[in-house]
């Protein structure tokens, strides 16, 4: 059984993101994947998003599941037929949630790893610390809500990040076997980004030199949404291997 949609409501999500060497990134993605690029670089990073109220789409509001998850993300396209489709490419997820591990691959095509959140947030300061039980993954994002745009992003400022990262809203990761990419696509009933100013970020993927060499990967600028309401889209397998 897999679920076509599930619902819920965005209670934080932060978009945390890099600037990164194109030829790195290119020999870190399957096929068909290739980085989609914005001033040359290629774009990655973590998305740390906290959810509620989730359910599958068709039971009804006020009840649901609440969990904090991690993805790291890398913004893609691709070639389907004569058509260049763009979303992301998701080589990692982890939930603080068993149900939601249990459920991976199985009722709704996302297979995740189980990792501890420690979470500290007020209205306008957050910091999220993940660590995987397998100790394999960690990651550490801060910031404070700004009204300013950060000097040195490849974005020129708030709106063409946000049109740039409201267009990766369908993202593909590996089934448990590594041999089909999964999409699920994001639908929000509204788009509402403000400016997340890092004050730390760290994240043990990127910074692994054996994937990124030294110097390839870049703070770039992060994003925070706050108390929208959406659903997650299956899509099904884009490709075989």
């Amino acid at each position: 059984m897999s679920l076509a949609a599930i619902s819920g409501v965005i209670e934080r999500r932060i978009l945390a993101n890099y600037r990164i060497d194109a030829e790195a990134v290119s020999r870190v993605l399957p096929a068909p994947f290739r980085p989609k690029l914005v001033s040359g670089f290629a774009i990655g990073g973590i998305c740390l998003i906290r959810l509620g109220q989730m359910r599958p789409a068709w039971f009804p509001a006020g009840w649901g599941l609440r969990s904090e998850n991690a993805a790291h993300r890398i913004a893609v396209e691709w070639q389907d037929g004569e058509v260049l489709r763009q979303g992301v490419y998701i080589p990692r997820r982890h939930t603080n949630s068993r149900l939601n591990v249990l459920a991976g691959g199985l009722v709704f095509p996302v297979v995740q790893q189980l990792a501890r959140f420690a979470v500290q947030e007020t209205a306008e300061r957050v910091s999220v610390h993940v660590n995987s039980f397998d100790d394999k993954t960690s990651i550490h994002v801060a910031g404070r809500v700004s009204a300013e745009w950060p000097g040195g992003s490849v974005f020129t400022d708030l709106q063409s990040a946000s049109d740039f990262f409201r267009g990766g809203s369908l993202g593909y990761s590996a089934d448990a076997h590594g041999r089909r990419y999964y999409g699920i696509e994001l639908d929000c009933e509204k788009w509402q980004v403000e400016v997340l100013a890092v004050e730390r970020m760290e994240s043990s993927f990127f910074e692994d030199a054996s994937v990124f060499p030294r110097g390839a990967v870049q703070l770039d600028c992060a994003l925070l949404m706050r108390g929208i309401r959406h659903r997650w889209n299956n899509r099904g397998p884009l490709c075989c291997g």
